[in-house]
């Protein structure tokens, strides 16, 4: 009995020195396999580390596409954008043919939706072609710059002849306040299209859509001149760089040097940071005639007039314009009671007008 309990307990002291021998082999293994000592944990992490390492993978692969569908996009964007361009300089190109006289001028204006609204200055601008003396023929020859969607589809109820400017991140919907970022974009975008005008080889008259027309003012406009501008205020000399431009109101006969004029004008604007192009203009005017050569006609307020400064009579007026006059309600009164008085002025017998000066009645909110 002894020797068979003496064989059982060695027995049971083998089996344990085995159990413990293989739990050493495995731990070795593993401590060898993670390059030192790994506990449950330490195997966990490694595991997600392999599992990290494949989802970083798939984020670069994600990334690299997106980078490169974007730059495809930017492509394609780049692509239309140049499209849109061509199209828009055909569309500008058939218009000026369809719209030039015999001598290749073109009246043009330019409009927003504001201004374009039913009731607003277009309506009131094109009806005082009809109501002036022989000067409805002008419309025919005339061009409207819609500077939204919004002016292009009225421009398109009212007119045959309307094209759309397009101005790069900017809105025009709106009437514009007087010298905001919006209103300095606007006004420097039409020296840029008028400019192209030269390029193509047609003369342009831009007269701005708050201004009346009552008789033909080519008649006041020298041919010598490269460039005729209307003035805010007039000191006398028809040459004379004293007098101040308004540019609401120009004339310019194609040339390379008109061309090399506008140019100029357009990099001046750097130099006068905040400054419209009229400002601008007249900054500059002197070194256009000195330098230049460029003959520039300033028109008398006593035939192309504004509230700035006018004649008050109707006898020798040809265009009114509602300068010095903030606001598109007070610019409306106002250029409507002038529309009327002009009516009235036409209704009467040639002798009472040869009489003496025929002058507006009616105060307006800006004019006086």
């Amino acid at each position: 009995m002894m020797m068979g309990g003496q064989q059982s307990a060695l027995n049971q002291l083998v089996s344990f020195l085995l159990g413990v021998s293989a739990a050493a082999v495995l731990i070795f293994f593993f401590s060898s396999a993670g390059g030192g000592w790994s506990t449950t944990t330490d195997l966990s992490s490694w595991a997600n580390g392999t599992v990290a390492a494949t989802a970083k993978e798939t984020n670069l692969t994600s990334t690299a596409a997106h980078v490169e569908e974007k730059a495809n996009l930017t492509n394609s964007q780049a692509a239309a954008a140049e499209a849109a361009k061509e199209e828009e300089e055909k569309e500008l190109e058939k218009l000026l043919a369809a719209v030039a006289d015999e001598h290749k001028n073109i009246i043009m204006t330019s409009v927003n939706e504001a201004w374009a609204a039913p009731g607003s200055l277009l309506d009131l601008f094109l009806e005082g072609f009809r109501a002036g003396e022989g000067i409805a023929r002008f419309v025919d020859h005339l061009l409207i710059v819609a500077l939204d969607d919004g002016a292009f589809r009225r421009c398109r109820d009212v007119h045959p002849h309307c094209y759309r400017l397009a101005v790069a991140g900017r809105n025009f919907t709106d009437e514009k306040v007087f010298m905001s970022e919006d209103y300095l974009d606007l006004v420097w975008s039409k020296v840029k299209l008028q400019q192209r005008i030269l390029e193509l080889g047609y003369n342009f008259l831009f007269t701005d859509v708050d201004i009346l027309w009552f008789r033909d003012p080519f008649e006041q406009m020298s041919m010598a001149a490269h460039m005729v501008t209307s003035s805010d205020f007039f000191v006398g000399g028809a040459y004379n760089p004293a007098n101040f431009p308004n540019t609401g109101f120009l004339y310019v006969r194609s040339s390379r040097r008109a061309v090399g004029v506008m140019e100029a004008w357009r990099a001046a604007r750097a130099s006068y940071p905040g400054r419209h192009e009229q400002q601008v203009l007249n900054e500059i005017k002197r070194e256009l005639v000195e330098r230049r050569g460029v003959r520039i006609q300033f028109l008398d307020t006593a035939h192309v007039a504004g509230f700035c400064s006018n004649t008050r009579d109707f006898a020798t007026l040809y265009t009114m314009h509602a300068n010095c006059c903030v606001g598109l309600g007070a610019k409306l009164h106002d250029l409507r009671n002038l529309l009327e008085e002009w009516r009235a002025y036409r209704r009467m017998p040639d002798e009472q007008r040869r009489q003496g000066p025929v002058r507006w009645k009616v105060p307006g909110i800006c004019i006086h």
